[in-house]
């Protein structure tokens, strides 16, 4: 979501980093920094740089350098051919580097899913689920939020007959025991680690949990915006001029949901604030379970969750994601129903000047708006804030040059910025 809008977990083991990565760790360091004061004065390649990424490999934790193995190995899954970074492409900001709708898994890799993957960068700051006395919904994974921690998140798709499809933790854990670093996984979580598939199963999203939090990749703050905050770099004209209707409140009103600015505490914007929204995403017919004219994904209220199936006010909420890397996406929203960026900021700010763009027609010519939610919950909609408060008597929020500008400025929120 790209402007304003409201609407059973396992346990982590706990586990310290030893003195010999600690000592490891600083040798390296020694060693560039001797490298960098005798030997070559710099460049790809010198011995000063190629000292520093030696540290960075070795900074991972023996429990996250475990989660790296574990992330990008296919042999986990029941097809043999199915790894996590597969949906979750490092080379991608850590999303599909396909645009389908939805991923194909299973055992033979042709069982569809039921919703976009979306990008794992930037969750380590995410808080647990919660929802406040005024009933603001906040935080938790998934796009529903019904886990509570990465470890949890990590859990699903190892085990759903639509990803990696393991019939059982033990199926999981009988891959493990068949890998090149079976051993290194007892050595780090004792040796009868792998006796008991529910509690490996716990080690092994640990360790997948750590190797995010660990690993800078997933969160590396080294966008073009984050190196403008810095004073480094100066955005373009239309780059300035992008950022300045992301954050106006009368026009793209984004900031509201998608914060900007740093923190109080000068922390970088993750660019989310971690809440919910409905905005009557148009029904994507490429998700083949939507051929099923009784199948409504509705977020918040199910089905995947099932905690809140009685909170209908929350019906059709999905979680507000982080912006960055947004230009990356080769689709947009739960559903992948928008392929490009500029399709689905057109949706946000035409979807109720000009419904019919987005909305397919009855057969009297009635725009069938807010079509991918059952009629008793389209008033879940969000249609008060900017800028969904528009009708069709009035102009977009954003004209189609302006659009260009927001897209411009979206683009300085990619990671790898030189």
């Amino acid at each position: 979501m790209l402007f304003r809008g409201k609407p059973g977990s396992r346990g982590e083991p706990c586990l310290s980093v030893g003195f010999e990565i600690l000592a490891t760790t600083i040798s390296l360091l020694l060693t560039a920094m001797l490298a960098g004061c005798g030997g070559s004065s710099g460049g790809a390649g010198s011995g000063a740089d190629s000292s520093l990424e030696q540290i960075a490999a070795v900074s991972l934790s023996p429990v996250a350098k475990l989660g790296e193995k574990i992330f990008k190995d296919r042999s986990l899954s029941a097809s043999g051919k199915l790894a996590c970074a597969t949906c979750h492409n490092p080379d991608n900001a850590h999303a599909p580097a396909n645009d389908l709708a939805v991923q194909m898994g299973g055992p033979d890799l042709m069982t569809p899913g039921f919703r976009a993957a979306p990008s794992l960068r930037y969750l380590d700051l995410t808080p647990a689920f919660s929802i406040a006395k005024d009933g603001k919904v906040t935080g938790g994974f998934d796009r529903d939020g019904r886990a509570q921690s990465l470890a949890v998140q990590a859990a699903r798709p190892l085990l759903a007959p639509h990803e990696m499809a393991n019939a059982s933790a033990g199926d999981v854990v009988n891959r493990l025991k068949q890998t090149s670093y079976a051993k290194e996984f007892s050595q780090v979580f004792g040796s009868s680690a792998l006796d008991n598939p529910d509690t490996a199963l716990d080690r092994m999203t640990f360790a997948l949990q750590q190797y995010q939090k660990e690993d800078p990749d997933f969160h590396p703050y080294d966008s073009k915006y984050d190196q403008f905050l810095a004073g480094k770099v100066k955005l373009s004209s239309a780059e300035l001029r992008g950022l300045a209707l992301f954050n106006n409140p009368n026009q793209g009103n984004c900031a509201a949901c998608h914060t900007s600015k740093k923190g109080a505490d000068g922390s970088a914007p993750l660019f989310t604030d971690f809440t919910f929204d409905n905005i009557g995403v148009p029904r994507n017919p490429d998700i083949p379970a939507t051929a099923d004219a009784t199948y409504f994904d509705l977020g918040l209220c199910g089905p995947d969750r099932t905690d809140l199936t009685e909170r209908t006010n929350l019906c059709g909420a999905f979680k507000v994601p982080s912006l960055r890397n947004v230009a990356t996406r080769k689709v947009f929203f739960h559903n992948g129903r928008f392929k490009n960026l500029r399709d689905a900021l057109g949706f946000y700010v035409r979807r109720d000047t000009n419904p019919e763009e987005w909305y397919p027609a009855a057969a009297d010519g009635t725009v069938m708006k807010f079509n991918d939610l059952p009629d008793r919950y389209k008033a879940n909609v969000n249609t008060t804030e900017m800028p969904y408060n528009r009708t069709r008597s009035l102009a977009p929020a954003l004209s189609t040059p302006e659009i260009d500008d927001v897209i411009q400025f979206l683009g300085t929120l990619t990671d790898g910025y030189q």
